[in-house]
Formats: C-alpha cells, structure tokens, sequence
C-alpha cells in the first residue's frame, strides 16, 4: 500500500538511501532538507528526479519545521510515516567540547526530533493512525570512549522513543527505533570536533586517541567489505510493510557491538517497570 513519507535530512546519507528506496518501493515521499534552492540544491533535484517532493525544514527552527509540514499536509492531505533522520556526530575528548558545541548538538539530535514529532503527531492523532521511525544510534546502548556527547543524545533518542511509544500506542500510533551501527555516510566527515584545542593537548597521548580512532574507523568505513548505507534503507523499508503492532521497538542494523544483547536484556525490565506502574496495556499499540 502507497504510504505517505516524510523524511528528515534527506540531502546525503541515511536519508537520501531511504528516500530512493521507499521512492523506488512506490511511496510518496516528501524529502526535506535544509536550503534545497542554494547549498543542498543539486541534492534536491536529484531527489525530484526520481520522484520526491522535496521539503525544506530545518529540525533546529519551530518556524521552520510547522511551515514544512503544513506543507506536506495542503500537498497530500495526510502523513502515515515519519521518519526522524535528520542528525550531526561528534567525535573528540569530551571536556574539550564547549556547552555551546553540545547545545547544538542535541539541538539537532534530541530537540529537533522533538520539533518534528510534536508538529506531525496532532495529524496522526487525527487519523487514529501512523508510524514514526527514529534513526537512533547502537550508541544509545553501549558507549564509545570520545564520542560521549553524541552517544548522550542518542540514549536520550531511546528515552524519547520508549516513552512516544507508549503514550501514543492508544491512538493506534507506532512509534520503532532503528539503531544503526557505524557505516559510511558524510556524517562522519562532518563530525562536530571539539572547539577547546588546548584541553586536548593537556590530556597529552590520550587527546592522539580520538584521531586515531577515527583514521581507523575510515578505513574501515572505506574498504572492499565497508557496510553498505543501505542497510539502515532496507530496514526502515521492512517496518514500514510490518503490519501495525507487529513491527519491533528496536531494529539493529550492522555490527551490534553488544547493543543487541543490551536490547534483549533490557526488554524484560522495562516491561516489568510499566506493568508496576498499572501501564502495561500501553505496550501493545491499538490496531482497531
């Protein structure tokens, strides 16, 4: 069945593979990206090219993102998927990043989903139906020495996404979390480094790691056998034909590095938590 999508930063990366996928699998899918008509420009007609409505929406501006979907609801009169992408990295020693450097990025990565879930919800409230899909991290579940910061924002995805999940399950709204492993996209090239430089040089070899650490991760992210972005592509795909109340809370894509034994342990306990709290009816996701 044709589903209407939105897709948050869909210029490169996971966003542009899942836009030509569900594009190619006959959604009508509404792309969105920051400045489509100047720096994203070629990004956005290669989109439309294919067949995508291409949106702007900045996940960092309120204005910006009711404009978007007000947008995409006067063009398809509904939304059934929302897909939260739209992200920044980080990669350094922690204490060098500045409060304002880790403003920012959970502006994009925590309070931009929020922006975006918060302006679509009402029209899936109305339609007593939908998905949203949020592109979390397998560092939202096990930590990364020097990626810190990006890993906080992303075990505050999973926090988020538990919690939409059971508050909107009644109104026959899925919420599912796709944690992706690490995988070439541009995301790594444009990852956030730290601003402080001469805390770096007082951890003296420790501050050499992270940049060794990243060399490598290139690599390996370079390589005959890298992963293939695709992945995170197909399995969003694969959600979105899983019929309502039958899709996982969590998907892992690529090298787990434990993650999924952290999702497997974790499952019963949380489960147990809201059952305490009388709650357990929210776990299942109306289908009627």
């Amino acid at each position: 069945m044709t589903k209407t999508v939105l897709i948050t930063g869909s210029s490169t990366g996971f966003g542009r593979k899942t836009a030509e996928r569900l594009i190619a699998d006959g959604h009508q899918v509404f792309a969105s990206m920051r400045e489509p008509n100047s720096k994203n420009k070629q990004h956005a007609d290669d989109l439309r090219a294919l067949g995508a409505e291409v949106v702007e929406l900045d996940v960092t501006s309120t204005n910006s993102v009711e404009k978007a979907i007000q947008a995409v609801v006067e063009n398809a009169e509904r939304i059934d998927v929302l897909i939260n992408n739209a992200g920044m990295a980080s990669a350094g020693v922690s204490e060098a990043f500045t409060a304002d450097q880790a403003a920012d990025l959970f502006n994009v990565n925590v309070f931009g989903l929020h922006r975006v879930s918060r302006a679509v919800l009402p029209i899936l409230r109305r339609q007593q139906d939908g998905l949203i899909i949020n592109i979390g991290s397998i560092l939202g579940r096990v930590t990364f020495p020097f990626f810190g910061l990006y890993g906080a924002s992303k075990f505050a995805v999973e926090a988020l996404s538990d919690s939409y999940r059971y508050e909107v399950s009644q109104l026959g709204i899925d919420v599912a979390l796709v944690q992706p492993s690490a995988y070439p996209t541009q995301m790594y090239d444009s990852a956030l480094q730290p601003a402080d430089t001469s805390r770096v040089a007082e951890y003296g070899e420790i501050g050499k790691i992270p940049g060794a650490m990243f060399e490598q991760f290139m690599t390996l992210l370079s390589g005959d056998d890298a992963p293939n972005p695709q992945d995170i592509a197909s399995a969003i795909a694969v959600l979105i034909d899983t019929p309502k109340g039958q899709r996982p809370a969590r998907t892992v894509v690529g090298n787990p590095y434990g993650s999924d034994a952290v999702n497997e342990a974790t499952e019963p306990v949380q489960t147990h938590v809201v059952e305490a709290l009388g709650l357990g009816h929210l776990a299942s996701v109306k289908t009627t």
